[in-house]
């Protein structure tokens, strides 16, 4: 598994895994304990692949800091995120020597360790970019235009407020003519 179902909620530890989508947001799965969770759009989540980590110079996607750190490791897990914060800015400089010093904070640092143990132990270990050749053919498809009948009982009818002349405010259905 990639990154691509990978995500991060506000407020909630650790990271989720993507189950399905829902008709007020969707399911994710906590990669801690296994339970799942319902996810509304209140919530502030984050995909992983949607985070970069800054440098001096530019801006690094998490699954390349995550590659990095992986083949420093060898593949297997990376130093604690409970170490003093000097050794976690020692460690993140081997890892990643162009970060900008001033707007990664040591507790981004820590969530980035914690986040690549926590995909380590699940076997979540392909790091590599999402497929853009899949993402180019996709937009290419014709997309569907038409929309699936409704049934007249699902219908709901709301009173809009007319352009027509007339009285302004009054609905057309409730204009007199």
């Amino acid at each position: 598994m990639s990154l691509e179902k990978i995500l991060s909620i506000s407020g909630k530890p650790g990271l989720y895994e993507l189950k399905t989508q829902t008709r007020g947001g969707f399911v994710a799965e906590s990669l801690l304990d296994g339970k799942k969770l319902t996810v509304s759009a209140r919530h502030n989540v984050s995909m992983l692949t949607e985070i970069s980590i800054y440098t001096y110079t530019d801006e690094v996607p998490l699954n390349e800091v995550f590659q990095k750190i992986s083949e420093k490791e060898g593949g297997e897990e990376t130093i604690s995120h409970k170490e003093p914060n000097e050794k976690l800015a020692e460690y993140f400089r081997e890892v990643l020597p162009e970060y900008d010093e001033d707007r990664v904070y040591t507790s981004d640092i820590k969530k980035v360790l914690q986040w690549y143990n926590l995909l380590n132990k699940k076997g979540i270990t392909d790091f590599s970019e999402p497929e853009e050749e899949n993402k180019e053919a996709d937009s290419e498809k014709p997309k569907p235009t038409a929309k699936a009948p409704q049934k007249s009982a699902a219908k709901t009818s709301v009173s809009k407020p007319s352009t027509k002349k007339g009285s302004p405010g009054k609905s057309a259905a409730t204009r007199k003519v």
